[in-house]
């Protein structure tokens, strides 16, 4: 992730030369990987929530060939071709995502690691609010933010879960990470820099109108898609 985090590293440097202030710094860093990621963010609940749409006709499909696995799946790749949706869709969208997301986290938890600038080693060390040193652990307050934007975040994100086959064991799964992660989450920032804290919390905090944004278009797209599949019948 090293190839990834000196860009972001030199990103950091600019801005931090901008404002003049490493929290200040580390939040527009965050507003801009955040917005740059929207266009993906979308495009990952578009599919999702197409694919959602045709779980009916999909579970029809499973139904009718299931004893005859080579022609289901043909059936299933005819109905994705009909209904212009890639299987994948939502798979590589969240892969980059992650890498971009790991390159920060990698950056901002050992940020002279990555960052050439001698200004910034002091630079790290400011104070920001409460916060006396940005290069040490914040041990409650951002850790609980960062805790708690995780846990609303993760529980709106949880309408992105297909249903299907498999829906009451996904659904069992998601609601055990909603209360596991931001735990881990909360734990995790209390022994990372306070940087890395304030990181995470905005980006959840913003994740969190995303995803109000994004339950939206999923409610609608899932309208249409429904309306749609019951237009067209199942072809034998």
């Amino acid at each position: 992730m090293g190839i990834l985090a000196s860009p972001l590293g030199y990103l950091l440097t600019w801005l931090y030369d901008l404002v003049g202030n490493y929290g200040i710094s580390l939040i527009i860093l965050t507003l801009i990987v955040k917005l740059a990621l929207y266009p993906l963010y979308a495009k990952q609940i578009k599919s999702t929530a197409k694919m959602t749409a045709l779980q009916p006709k999909m579970n029809e499909i499973q139904q009718k060939y299931g004893k005859n696995q080579a022609l289901m799946n043909q059936k299933m790749q005819e109905l994705y071709k009909e209904e212009g949706v890639n299987m994948y869709g939502g798979c590589l969208p969240m892969l980059f995502q992650m890498i971009v997301i790991m390159g920060l986290f990698t950056l901002l938890r050992n940020p002279m690691n990555y960052i050439e600038s001698d200004k910034m080693l002091l630079a790290i060390h400011e104070s920001f609010l409460w916060i006396n040193d940005l290069a040490q652990p914040d041990k409650w307050i951002l850790p609980i933010v960062a805790g708690a934007a995780t846990f609303v975040a993760y529980a709106f994100s949880q309408t992105n879960q297909m249903g299907g086959g498999n829906a009451q064991q996904m659904k069992m799964m998601t609601s055990m990470m909603k209360y596991v992660f931001p735990v881990m989450i909360l734990l995790m920032a209390r022994s990372y820099p306070a940087g890395l804290a304030i990181y995470w919390s905005g980006s959840q905090i913003i994740q969190i109108f995303y995803n109000l944004r994004f339950a939206k278009l999923k409610k609608k797209i899932r309208e249409q898609g429904k309306k749609k599949v019951k237009k067209k019948p199942a072809r034998a």
